[in-house]
């Protein structure tokens, strides 16, 4: 884990994903995720700590955590 990102990466990551960006999910570093490679949805916001809320369209609302979650722009 890369730890908290500091206010520009906050800030870059809001620019790389503002709400309505849809992406898909690369990989999750959470053993108990149900999302897969390949999942696909909608940026929501991203929070002050860098983790970006996704509207999933599988319905799932998991956050993306910066550092440890990759995900890509569709």
């Amino acid at each position: 884990m890369q730890g908290f990102p500091n206010k520009q990466a906050i800030e870059r990551l809001r620019i790389m994903y503002p709400t309505g960006t849809r992406i898909e999910l690369i990989s999750m570093n959470d053993p108990y995720a149900k999302l897969t490679p390949g999942e696909q949805g909608t940026v929501q916001f991203v929070d002050d700590i860098g983790t970006i809320f996704v509207n999933w369209d599988c319905g799932s609302g998991l956050g993306v955590a910066y550092g440890e979650d990759i995900i890509r722009k569709i």
